[in-house]
């Protein structure tokens, strides 16, 4: 990008050459990083945060705490719950039952393409809700109780 000052608004420029990329890959379902735009746009990141701004006003993405922005695609269905009931799901998915092992922060790391600072704090909410027990530095997590609604909802 130019430094000189530009009529429309470096951060309109900024996310028009985004929206060209999810145009042209229709299997993109995240925006790059915030440092990816700022490095390849040379725009501080005041200046990207507002190119996604308009991205989201213009229904093309939406934020997602803990993980990058995510692309929405007319006629896609995502779940948009919070991170703690969808890993509340695995329970029933994986048909555990009370006592047995949950599978470990990495592995939901992987399964859900998400932070280890996110799923941990999604695994404490869990613990709190009396859901899982145990965990912590090598131990294995179990689970004590099913989910009730308010965790899988």
């Amino acid at each position: 990008m130019s430094q000189q000052a530009s009529p429309r608004g470096t951060f309109l420029k900024v996310a028009d050459s985004v929206k060209e990329l999810i145009q042209r890959d229709p299997e993109m379902t995240e925006l790059p990083s915030l440092s990816e735009v700022m490095r390849e746009h040379g725009v501080s990141r005041g200046v990207a945060i507002r190119a996604y701004g308009v991205l989201r006003q213009e229904g093309l993405a939406e934020p997602v705490p803990g993980e990058r922005w995510r692309v929405i695609r007319s006629g896609s269905q995502v779940d948009r719950r919070p991170l703690h009931e969808r890993i509340a799901d695995v329970i029933m998915a994986d048909g555990l039952q009370a006592g047995e092992a949950f599978p470990s922060a990495s592995s939901l790391v992987e399964r859900f393409g998400v932070s280890r600072p996110t799923v941990t704090k999604a695994l404490e909410k869990l613990e709190a809700a009396g859901v899982l027990a145990g965990g912590g530095q090598g131990k294995v997590r179990t689970v004590r109780a099913m989910p009730t609604r308010e965790e899988r909802s």
